[in-house]
């Protein structure tokens, strides 16, 4: 079996960059490690840190193709980060005007999450954190 140590990176093509790039800096809160652009591709690639955690690198390319359907086309269905509070995410996502589904609660963990959109209507989810000690624990 192959030994993996952790996921590295998540790559996203954005259609405008300096609107992705303000939503995942400024209302997401990632810090940019290191912005390159790159004259023979005229591309942007953005590395961008959660709390210190390399997460995303950010891509921008003349003309992308847009996204072919929703979440439940085959390849990756969504993105999800994890929260203390799904409802103070909300608010603090609607206070720059970004909508969210309704909060449903997973049926295997108890825990509450929601789904929005980044720039492109790529599917990110809010999932409330989660304790594991062997079995799940619920706070609901």
């Amino acid at each position: 079996m192959l030994k993996l140590n952790k996921i590295h990176h998540i790559a996203i093509i954005c259609s405008d960059y300096e609107k992705s790039k303000d939503f995942y800096t400024r209302v997401l809160g990632f810090s940019i490690t290191r912005e390159t652009y790159r004259q023979e591709r005229s591309s942007y690639k953005l590395d961008l840190s959660l709390h210190g955690n390399y997460s995303i690198e950010l891509f921008s390319f003349p003309g992308p193709p847009p996204r072919v359907t929703g979440p439940e086309a085959t390849g990756l269905r969504h993105l999800a980060f994890e929260v203390d509070d799904v409802e103070s995410a909300i608010a603090a996502l609607q206070e720059h005007d970004i909508q969210t589904e309704r909060i449903r609660t997973d049926v295997l963990t108890g825990k509450r999450f929601t789904f929005f959109s980044d720039p492109d209507g790529l599917p990110l989810e809010l999932y409330e954190k989660t304790t594991w000690n062997g079995k799940w624990i619920n706070s609901l």
